[in-house]
């Protein structure tokens, strides 16, 4: 503790002020949680009865912290309570948009071929990291996959803080894709990377094994966005029946466009999963998309997005080999949906 006297902490408050893609943030017990649902959000999921779906509401996907300093060292203290379906994690910090390190806890680990359903270490975490001298931007991505809790935030005593504002608000929906699975870094996610592109905060909305529900619709958000992407369906083709799928899709698409009249949205189709071959209900892959394409033609604010191609179609860019992209796919993903979108906002 000694060696720490000339740091200074930062409040809750003033975290708040630095966070992006947050609707509110809390603190309980020193602990600073950042939220991306909204109490009646989290409530829904909490009532529908799927428990795991619900515990991946706390998980920060898509938040940072982002502000300009001119403190020479940072010290990061981050606490995971719990873990849903994936317990490996990752807190990014660059510094001027360089990576200048993380605190993850897998440090070691084999993180080659399938690495998403080993067991990895939850608790408090701490690092320090050296800024260097002047004036920088310093980041801090918070992890898709678990709940974070921040324990301590530190800077050399005496040093400013100023928060680093972006011009635009993506609102996002989506299943597990979309909320993060399965980056290695959160940093390196299709719609982190689809925000420094458009210099805009994301709000991720997106949950693992999540369908279109026509209800998160009408939950009320604080804030207008200026662009809406939504990328469901891969999770309606594997476990849902057609007319149940065609029913929620269009409702969700008709509500969403309802909500938001001015603002364009994007309906993405599912990217290439190795499945996609198998026998389900819902019928052919591409049946999902093609309705998606349906909808999206009777509603003049909402764009269909063919995704299918987005992601290569090679097990080596999926972290499950099979499903879930990992950094490398992402980039991919990333860079052709900026492509796609850019001539049209």
């Amino acid at each position: 503790m000694e060696k720490r006297r000339n740091f200074m902490k930062l409040t809750a408050e003033k975290m708040a002020e630095l966070s992006h893609g947050a609707v509110r943030v809390t603190e309980e017990d020193g602990k600073v949680n950042f939220h991306r649902f909204t109490e009646k959000q989290q409530s829904l999921y909490k009532n529908s009865g799927k428990e795991s779906r619900y515990l991946k509401t706390f998980a920060p996907a898509g938040i940072r912290l982002e502000f300009k300093t001119d403190s020479k060292s940072l010290f990061l203290k981050v606490n995971i309570p719990f873990a849903a379906t994936r317990s490996y994690f990752c807190v990014d910090v660059l510094k001027d948009g360089e990576m200048i390190g993380n605190i993850n806890n897998y440090h070691g680990e084999d993180m080659s071929g399938d690495y998403v359903k080993k067991e990895y270490p939850l608790g408090s975490f701490e690092k320090s990291f050296y800024l260097g001298l002047g004036e920088k931007t310093v980041t801090i991505f918070l992890p898709w996959s678990v709940p974070t809790q921040i324990e301590e935030l530190s800077i050399d005593d005496g040093s400013f803080t100023k928060a680093v504002k972006r011009d635009k608000k993506i609102l996002v929906f989506g299943d597990s894709i979309t909320q993060g699975y399965d980056a290695e870094n959160p940093s390196k996610h299709y719609t982190v990377k689809l925000a420094e592109l458009l210099n805009a905060d994301i709000y991720n909305k997106a949950v693992g094994g999540e369908v279109f529900v026509p209800a998160l619709v009408e939950t009320e958000e604080d804030f207008v966005p200026d662009l809406i992407i939504v990328a469901y369906g891969t999770n309606d083709w594997s476990n849902a029946e057609a007319c149940v799928f065609k029913k929620n899709c269009r409702e969700f698409y008709e509500a969403l466009s309802r909500k938001y009249p001015s603002v364009k949205i994007f309906a993405l189709t599912p990217i290439w999963r190795k499945d996609l071959d198998r026998q389900v209900k819902c019928g052919e892959f591409s049946f999902v998309s093609d309705y998606i394409y349906e909808v999206s033609q009777s509603l003049c604010n909402v764009y269909c997005i063919r995704g299918f191609d987005f992601v290569p179609h090679d097990e080596k860019m999926y972290a499950d080999l099979r499903l879930h992209p990992n950094n490398d796919g992402f980039k991919y993903f990333a860079d052709n949906l900026f492509e796609a979108i850019k001539n049209m906002i």
